[in-house]
């Protein structure tokens, strides 16, 4: 019976998270609609992203957020933000943390889910990791969003693993590549908690407070794309080891 209850309490904790993303998109379709039209608009439609859909639904999920800052971002400068991959809520936690906006760099067959897919077609740059010509597009269009004095956000591992005993999986060049061509600095953060409150996994997830450490910035000035391992084994290990300490 105790087992019956507890997957039924994952389901309704489940259920409630959907209903928590989809229902400020629909209330407020028509605002984030027009934030789309235009390039220029996107700092509005990330301004009602963050404070309307993200923060209501990780407070509203009962997991508010507790941040921990080794460096603060300056308003108005560009950065590339990474950390590691394991919920549907590190989306809101990056929204949460960053007042600056930023453009997630994501993969294609997040546009597949509904409501939520087809703005995400609309302000992210997606990219299919099997078409080396969408890969290459990806740096281009980077380039645009930050000449309009965006940020990029990727996350690093490339997806999510299917094992969820991985504690951090192996990270991709992109971020580092991309970060080292445009001269921005590196923002390595770590998720520490979202797994355990909402992992990928349906039977799991719980309230609570999710913790999040943003570390120093790595500076890319000095440089060059031959660096990009160097750095990118730099930043993981950070995060790996924040991961494994917790």
């Amino acid at each position: 019976m105790f087992v019956i209850l507890k997957k039924a309490g994952y389901t309704v904790y489940r259920i409630w998270f959907y209903i928590l993303v989809t229902v400020p998109i629909l209330v407020f379709f028509p605002l984030l609609l027009v934030t789309t039209f235009s390039e220029k608009w996107y700092p509005q439609f990330f301004w009602l992203a963050r404070n309307l859909w993200a923060r209501p639904i990780l407070y509203g999920m009962g997991c508010p957020p507790r941040v921990v800052w080794e460096e603060r971002l300056a308003k108005g400068k560009s950065y590339m933000l990474v950390a590691n991959h394991t919920s549907m809520l590190d989306i809101m936690l990056m929204l949460h943390i960053s007042k600056n906006p930023f453009v997630f760099v994501g993969k294609k067959e997040l546009v597949k889910i509904p409501i939520f897919g087809f703005f995400y077609k609309r302000v992210c740059i997606m990219v299919d990791r099997s078409d080396t010509k969408s890969r290459t597009g990806v740096y281009r269009r980077a380039q645009k969003r930050l000449n309009q004095g965006l940020s990029i956000c990727i996350f690093p591992e490339g997806g999510v693993p299917d094992d969820e005993s991985v504690v951090l999986d192996e990270f991709k060049d992109g971020a580092f590549k991309m970060a080292i061509a445009h001269k921005i600095p590196v923002v390595p953060m770590s998720f520490l908690d979202n797994k355990k409150r909402f992992s990928f996994s349906f039977f799991s997830g719980r309230p609570g407070p999710i913790r999040a450490k943003v570390h120093s910035f790595f500076s890319t000035c000095h440089l060059k794309e031959e660096d990009k391992s160097t750095l990118r084994d730099a930043v993981r290990l950070i995060i790996l080891r924040d991961l494994e300490n917790q």
